[in-house]
């Protein structure tokens, strides 16, 4: 019997997700949205399955606006919210979608309780901590999609400002999903030579930057709406991890219980992803300097936290 993933939110990174399941067979997609955009959604349900004989894959897709329909789904990918707007402000986003992301996590609770959950919906550090405490799930069976996406910025930049192949370059960015995020140039490798020997100071602290402000920069170009290639493909590895028990070390939003003198929050942390969910969370020995950097995004990520109120 094939996997079954559902996709809570059906829009620009939702069918994204729904194409690169079907492509990669990772299972049986429903896109769950809101009932005034249910035929909408159901339209990309249809377009995918038509484009299945050219694209060589099988996967049954549907879409719907009734949670009954997410029954017994081993995936849980939620991007549902309100996309981030030039000029509005981190308030404004969490005060709109922490309303949606409730809504979400009731619907999940009572359908797909023992789904694994991916949380995309932005702002992301204060979804995944509230999506946690509503449904009360453990923690192996939440993450958020931040420090994948991150680490994939980081990788995709070094490689551009190099020249060289991003398969080639690894690394690591620990911490919240925001400007305070820390990308670790001393972990960071270039077919396996230290970034810090093939680049100088000032591109690796310019790369650092522009890590940090991705997301800003990307809404600023479209205007309108953010990111969604990206971020749809990083859930999607975290989700293959999972189904396909893969047991890939992937930085994410994981709930910290002690990691890195965190407890009780999600932070960015490199973390192996198995049939088990988040099986494991890795300490890195971090620099005095690193953590005095992780020490400050950790306080940004609580005051989200707490900006909740749950």
């Amino acid at each position: 019997m094939r996997k079954k993933i559902a996709l809570i939110g059906g829009g620009q990174i939702g069918q994204i997700l729904a194409m690169i399941a079907a492509q990669k067979e990772l299972g049986d997609i429903v896109i769950l949205e809101i009932p005034e955009l249910e035929n909408p959604a159901k339209g990309k349900a249809l377009d995918l399955m038509e484009m299945a004989p050219h694209g060589n894959y099988d996967a049954k897709i549907t879409a719907t606006s009734d949670y009954k329909d997410i029954a017994g789904a081993d995936v849980v990918i939620i991007t549902a919210g309100r996309p981030r707007q030039a000029g509005m402000t981190r308030e404004d986003l969490l005060a709109v979608n922490l309303q949606i992301i409730s809504v979400v996590a009731a619907g999940v609770k009572q359908y797909a309780p023992k789904a694994f959950c991916v949380i995309v919906t932005n702002p992301l550090d204060a979804m995944v901590y509230a999506f946690s405490k509503l449904t009360g799930f453990p923690r192996n069976q939440v993450a958020g999609m931040a420090g994948t996406l991150d680490t994939a910025r980081w990788r995709a930049f070094i490689a551009m400002e190099l020249g060289v192949s991003v398969c080639d370059v690894s690394g690591t960015v620990l911490g919240g999903h925001g400007p305070d995020m820390v990308p670790l140039p001393r972990l960071t490798t270039v077919g396996g030579v230290p970034l810090t020997e093939i680049a100088t100071k000032e591109q690796i602290e310019k790369l650092a930057l522009r890590t940090r402000e991705a997301g800003t920069e990307i809404v600023k170009l479209f205007g309108k709406g953010s990111a969604f290639f990206s971020p749809a493909w990083s859930a999607i590895v975290m989700a293959e991890s999972y189904l396909h028990d893969k047991r890939r070390i992937l930085p994410c939003a994981a709930l910290c219980e002690g990691e890195y003198g965190v407890k009780g929050l999600f932070i960015g942390v490199p973390a192996m992803i198995s049939a088990k969910g988040i099986e494991k969370i890795y300490e890195i020995k971090l620099t005095e300097d690193e953590n005095a950097l992780l020490q400050k995004t950790i306080s940004g990520v609580k005051k989200t936290a707490e900006e909740t109120k749950l």
